[in-house]
């Protein structure tokens, strides 16, 4: 395949390029198109390109010679424990456990929340193409919309702006003011594509926050927060929390803890110990596409953060104010 170096291209690496340009189907990462690179299969304006980090210049000719990975099969279905909170003929809400990856990958076919809601089977619907309306990472727990069908689908990713998205979070720290919002933009971090970073390039982002507790005593140095999603982006969450000082406990990518231990030794060593980011989609508002009926679900917090709040004595998440 061939592309033509825009403005976007000038001054960045070839490999960068290379990845915005090709696509997903190629399957290329950026470790993949350095072996490109160095076998001679990438040409620039007719000849072998010298190196990855070689620069572009707006019309420059790139030819790769590369071909589309074939297509993964289908997700198998499997019967799989599935925490059902709302169904109906148009769409499935379940509790996702954390450790539970939501969709197959490359790297894991099964065990996904795709493959268990494939291995349900209902009187009467046969009809089944799950699609995901929104993600969560692997780690976090929550609610989750899966469409089943394309038609559903688009009228809810159409509609999206009136499905309210609300999360609990225990952080490191004691966030002021109380409640707000962070607007930071977010893009990839070029050097790690796995992680995301507050970027002035990046795609618009948006939260509101509000402090539900604040730890106090020997216990003082956590907070339970609720954070509700304005938009979607990869990492959001973690990543605006993390940038105000704020960092997920658990998180192991964003969520460095604080260098001045907690007064309270175990609970110190519970926070840091925590196995994932104690991140939790804890409630949803939609309309449902059929009848225009709005709902509200809520998913229990999971045993393993629930103890953590209560041992920061952070009481038990009801309403958030």
């Amino acid at each position: 395949m061939t592309f033509v170096a825009d403005r976007g291209d000038v001054a960045h690496r070839l490999d960068q390029a290379v990845q915005r340009h090709v696509p997903g189907a190629f399957g290329l990462s950026r470790s993949g198109i350095q072996k490109l690179v160095a076998s001679g299969r990438v040409l620039v304006n007719g000849a072998p390109a010298r190196r990855p980090a070689q620069r572009l210049a707006a019309g420059d000719l790139v030819a790769i010679d590369a071909v589309a990975a074939p297509p993964p099969d289908p997700p198998a279905a499997e019967s799989l424990p599935l925490d059902v909170v709302y169904e109906d003929d148009d769409l499935i809400v379940v509790s996702k456990p954390s450790g539970m990856v939501a969709h197959p990958t490359s790297r894991q076919r099964s065990g996904t929340v795709v493959n268990a809601v494939l291995g349900r089977t209902r009187a009467g619907v046969c009809d089944w193409s799950p699609r995901l309306v929104q993600r969560l990472d692997r780690d976090t727990s929550g609610l989750m919309i899966i469409a089943r069908r394309a038609e559903v689908h688009t009228a809810l990713q159409r509609d999206r702006d009136d499905i309210v998205k609300d999360y609990l979070a225990v952080v490191w720290g004691r966030p002021s003011p109380r409640q707000g919002a962070i607007d930071s933009a977010l893009g990839r971090d070029p050097l790690d594509r796995r992680r995301m970073m507050v970027r002035d390039d990046g795609s618009p982002s948006h939260t509101t926050y509000a402090v539900l507790a604040h730890s106090t005593g020997d216990a003082r140095g956590l907070s339970l927060v609720r954070c509700r999603l304005g938009t979607g982006r990869t990492h959001q969450i973690r990543v605006h929390l993390a940038e105000r000082g704020w960092p997920i406990v658990g998180d192991q990518t964003y969520g460095q803890p604080p260098r001045r231990r907690l007064v309270s030794p175990a609970l110190d060593r519970h926070a840091r110990g925590f196995a994932h980011q104690a991140l939790h989609a804890w409630r949803l508002r939609l309309r449902l596409p059929s009848s225009g009926r709005v709902i509200t679900l809520e998913a229990a917090v999971p045993d393993d953060l629930r103890a953590l709040i209560s041992a920061a004595g952070l009481g038990r998440p009801l309403s958030p104010p």
